[in-house]
């Protein structure tokens, strides 16, 4: 087989079918770039041996280039190479054409499949641009979000991030109150809902809940709707304590009690701290409630 010709011919139909069907570019552009990758392992002789061919795909780059333009040079080959590489054990069909080849491109960088899995996966959920999937990428979402292999079964705690980043304006490093942590939360409620993950409405701050004859405050008091629950939520500026979990516990079966309906699921709470103590939730025998950390960020 001449593979720079085959190589050539699947780019220039490309190109030609994108003219025609317009509509459907995004998944032509995506089967004819999975084929080129394809073919370009071939022509290095398969799979063991392309790391040593190259010199092959710079050679194919120039003639491409001057053949078709520069859109086909050798960085872009080597991206075709890649995305090959990376979707090989699927089918053809499961690469989502939802996503751009720009989408892809910007995953392209990372190793880990079940963290591309992971950006696929929210990239199709949110509709994210390039540009915000670049952003999630860049801020490391996939380490600080419990999701990993659960993307079949989400459970509220695969959603929550660790830790959550609250812009300040800030550069001190110095620790702050919890009602000026508050205060932050508050004055960018939208990020730090998206912060917490997927699904999470804001409902109250300092929802005042009486219990016996005594009043108390719960920090913030979200709705996920996902999983169809109340959340409540603890600042808290020091490290985890034992006394925490009861005080949450304590707000969850008031929620439970006096705001929820029939059809909601029970409620979960989240514990934001400065610092964890694995220790604490380790003998904690409600799974409904969660730890996560915060850190301020300019």
């Amino acid at each position: 087989m001449n593979y720079y010709n085959e190589i050539k011919n699947t780019l220039i139909k490309n190109e030609t079918y994108k003219k025609i069907k317009d509509y459907s570019k995004n998944k032509s552009d995506l089967n004819s770039y999975y084929k080129v990758g394809r073919l370009l392992i071939e022509a290095q002789g398969g799979e063991a041996r392309a790391k040593y061919g190259n010199k092959l795909i710079k050679e194919y780059s120039e003639r491409l280039t001057k053949e078709l333009g520069n859109k086909y040079n050798y960085r872009n080959l080597m991206h075709m190479r890649k995305f090959y590489l990376l979707f090989k054990d699927t089918k053809v069909n499961a690469v989502r054409s939802q996503l751009s080849w720009t989408h892809y491109r910007t995953l392209l960088p990372l190793n880990n499949i079940n963290e591309i899995n992971y950006y696929i996966y929210i990239t199709e959920k949110e509709n994210l641009s390039y540009r915000d999937l670049s952003k999630r990428i860049k801020s490391k979402e996939y380490e600080r979000i419990g999701y990993k292999e659960e993307l079949q079964k989400p459970k509220v705690n695969t959603l929550i991030k660790n830790p959550i980043i609250i812009k300040t304006n800030n550069n001190s490093n110095e620790e702050i109150s919890e009602y000026a942590v508050h205060k932050l939360i508050l004055e960018d409620m939208d990020n730090f809902l998206k912060e917490l993950g997927q699904g999470f409405s804001y409902m109250g701050h300092e929802v005042k809940i009486k219990i016996g004859i005594n009043y108390h405050y719960i920090d913030f008091l979200l709705f996920n709707v996902k999983f169809n629950c109340y959340v409540i939520v603890e600042i808290k500026v020091n490290k985890m304590k034992t006394e925490y979990i009861g005080q949450v516990k304590k707000y969850m079966n008031y929620v439970d009690k006096n705001i929820k309906e029939a059809f909601n699921e029970n409620s979960v709470g989240v514990i934001i701290c400065k610092k964890e103590d694995k220790y604490v939730l380790e003998y904690c025998s409600d799974d409904r409630i969660f730890t996560t950390t915060y850190k301020l960020k300019t």
